[in-house]
């Protein structure tokens, strides 16, 4: 029978290329989840995460990645889509909206923008008429819906499987 011992900081995988990910947000409600999705790309080698509004990053929430990721922070999402979807990057919602996809089949592009709505409100028309492709977390049972931090972690993972050397370069 196999003995596990357990590895406390295991020093992390070394990504062939750096991941093509941009994670965009919503102004938050709550500081506490953008620092969780702050240490979530952290964690994933997502170098880039865009916050609207008031944003804030608790330190000791975000760990590491406070320092690792960069958090830009502008007034409104929908000029920022705008530019990066210029850019060539797939600006994907992650929402509960018509004509979504399953995050189950969901085939994400290496340059994707992750967009994540408010905690409360979600994603607003302005941010939703710019989107390419929309997925969808299936939900079975109640409540309807997932908190925001933790939506996000699942997609950027999702991402990550289907990305698991990074991405290609631009």
């Amino acid at each position: 029978m196999p003995r596990f011992e357990h590895i406390r900081h295991k020093p992390p995988d070394v990504l062939a290329d750096r991941r093509q990910l941009i994670v965009a947000c919503a102004a938050m409600r709550s500081h506490v989840n953008l620092s969780h999705i702050v240490r979530t790309c952290g964690c994933f080698g997502i170098a880039k995460v865009i916050a609207c509004g008031a944003a804030g990053i608790h330190g000791r929430i975000a760990r590491d990645g406070a320092e690792s990721v960069e958090v830009a922070v502008h007034r409104s999402l929908p000029p920022v889509l705008d530019r990066l979807k210029g850019e060539g990057y797939e600006i994907v919602g992650l929402e509960q909206a018509t004509r979504s996809e399953s995050l189950f089949s969901f085939a994400f592009a290496a340059r994707t923008v992750l967009v994540i709505g408010n905690e409360r409100t979600g994603l607003e028309q302005a941010e939703l008429d710019r989107l390419d492709r929309v997925a969808e977390i299936p939900m079975a049972g109640m409540p309807h819906s997932l908190n925001a931090a933790t939506s996000a972690a699942i997609a950027v993972y999702e991402y990550c499987r289907q990305w698991p050397a990074g991405g290609a370069g631009p």
